[in-house]
């Protein structure tokens, strides 16, 4: 594979839907654009080591979502922090990129917020990955009981439960680190830096609505399955099977949609790329890259 010193990372902002958004860009942008879409607590971080793996074969863009990274909302902005409004925002961000193909990495929060953008463009969109990327009601695993609490009753209890459990840096690194084998291979800067983002003067208000509203996104679940038969599209469903959030039906449920779907489960947890990054690119290149 091509190494980044010939394909530098880019690290830029631009002004869309009120929002100074924040995104990284590699690659030469006449090949065929891969938009990659982080999850809770990330952000396009996560795909430091993916981005230079991929950037001879694709024109890579990956965007930090409001509310995460290093995007910028303003507060005269009063935007509101649901998945509607992180869809909006990405239809916005392409159409002010003028991206008018693109095959989808989706992963976690990057799922729903990204499918959205399916539904709004379905045309536009050429392959699609998704990384523990849940659309079906049989992926969501144990570990969601503390919100679906919050769901049930969202009280100022169950929202403080979730506070508690998550929004630290003990719950941020057990994310990472649940399901691996070898935890050696866990960079702590990911889940130090996540940490830090979510510290910052009501960000833990931000991402404790977004877990409320994740609800929502149940309801809408039949349209991205019908979006995945309608269009069936290369597909690579690529699963860190020991994830506690979203579990490996969830993955094998995509087959029902797309039987032409790849479907491979891997050793390891939530955060996939943090341990198996090489293997991952390839099968990107293999699947939705034809190469």
């Amino acid at each position: 594979m091509t190494k980044n010193r010939h394909h530098p990372i880019r690290y830029k902002f631009v002004e869309t839907d009120g929002v100074r958004l924040f995104y990284r860009e590699a690659g030469d942008d006449k090949l065929p654009t891969l938009l990659l879409l982080h999850g809770f607590p990330s952000s396009s971080h996560q795909f430091r080591e993916l981005i230079p793996l991929l950037a001879d074969k694709f024109h890579i863009i990956a965007p930090d979502l409001p509310g995460f990274g290093f995007t910028e909302v303003p507060a005269t902005r009063h935007y509101t922090y649901n998945f509607d409004s992180l869809g909006d925002t990405l239809v916005k961000f392409v159409d002010t990129l003028k991206l008018d193909k693109y095959s989808i990495y989706v992963f976690d929060y990057g799922a729903p917020a990204g499918l959205r953008l399916a539904l709004a463009y379905p045309e536009r969109v050429t392959g699609f990955i998704s990384q523990n990327g849940n659309a079906y009601m049989e992926g969501l695993g144990d570990a969601w009981a503390p919100v679906q609490a919050y769901w049930d009753e969202p009280n100022a209890e169950n929202r403080q439960v979730v506070h508690d459990a998550i929004l630290n840096l003990e719950g941020t690194r057990w994310q990472y680190a649940h399901g691996v084998e070898n935890e050696e291979l866990l960079a702590p800067e990911a889940y130090y830096l996540d940490t830090f983002l979510f510290e910052r003067g009501g960000n833990k208000e931000i991402q404790l609505d977004l877990f409320l509203d994740y609800q929502n996104n149940l309801k809408i679940y039949p349209k991205f399955q019908q979006f995945f038969r309608d269009t069936q599209i290369p597909s690579l469903i690529i699963w860190g099977k020991h994830d506690p959030f979203f579990i490996p039906p969830g993955a094998e449920a995509y087959k029902r949609d797309n039987p032409n779907a790849v479907v491979e489960l891997l050793e390891t947890g939530h955060f996939a790329l943090e341990t198996h990054v090489s293997y991952i690119a390839q099968r990107i290149r293999e699947v939705i890259g034809d190469e």
